[in-house]
């Protein structure tokens, strides 16, 4: 219960600040100037490019394809194994995409926080909080992961979970090192995934067989 409770507390108390503007924004124009002073001290093509690429994997392309992918790929290996509910990774993958913009783009309309350049909302714009791309990008490879392992095998699995989770991870810097967001822009996002990914793991199907193939499959099992 570890991690819903210091998702939802954490998630709060951003909100809260967010909204009241309040001393704990000081935390974003600290990673701001660092990063501002890493820029001009240590400049590097390479590491700006990154940081865009990065970005880039948070977006709709190609966040929300790798999901439904994964979502047709994980009802395959559910139904070659005869497991019941072998279809219900599709409409999980396909209301997971509908889920990231009703949750974030309220959110954003609500709190209209400007961007960490500065630059002020026009009429009707939204704000940057919280991050899209870090929800986008959290939502589609954790909901792909988490479908992907509950028939894979265990080593399988667990490198399933860490891939997504760097990427995760991956895109929230790149935001923050491309001044695209601000870091609790991209923390909100990573502790409003964790929340719903929290719910889905323990709802989602634990005893089927393993993918047809797999060293460790042919018995049921956790996934």
């Amino acid at each position: 219960m570890a991690v819903p409770v210091v998702a939802a507390v954490v998630l709060l108390a951003v909100s809260w600040q967010v909204a009241v503007d309040g001393p704990l924004l000081g935390l974003d124009g600290s990673v701001r100037s660092a990063v501002r002073a890493a820029h001009r001290d240590h400049p590097d093509a390479l590491l700006d490019r990154l940081g865009h690429l990065l970005s880039d994997l948070g977006s709709a392309v190609p966040a929300v394809p790798v999901l439904l992918t994964a979502g047709v790929l994980a009802a395959w290996w559910w139904r070659r194994a005869r497991t019941e509910r072998w279809w219900l990774p599709l409409p999980v993958a396909v209301l997971t995409s509908g889920l990231i913009p009703l949750l974030v783009v309220p959110a954003k309309a609500a709190f209209a926080r400007p961007g960490p350049l500065g630059e002020s909302l026009a009429p009707g714009q939204w704000g940057w909080y919280p991050s899209g791309h870090t929800a986008t990008a959290t939502f589609s490879y954790g909901v792909a992961a988490l479908l992907l392992a509950r028939a894979a095998a265990p080593r399988v699995a667990r490198g399933l979970v860490a891939g997504a989770v760097l990427l995760a991870l991956g895109v929230g810097a790149g935001l923050v090192w491309s001044s695209f967001h601000w870091l609790l822009d991209v923390v909100a996002s990573w502790c409003l995934a964790a929340l719903v990914l929290w719910a889905l793991d323990r709802w989602l199907p634990r005893s089927h067989a393993r993918r047809p193939g797999d060293p460790s499959g042919g018995s049921a099992g956790p996934g």
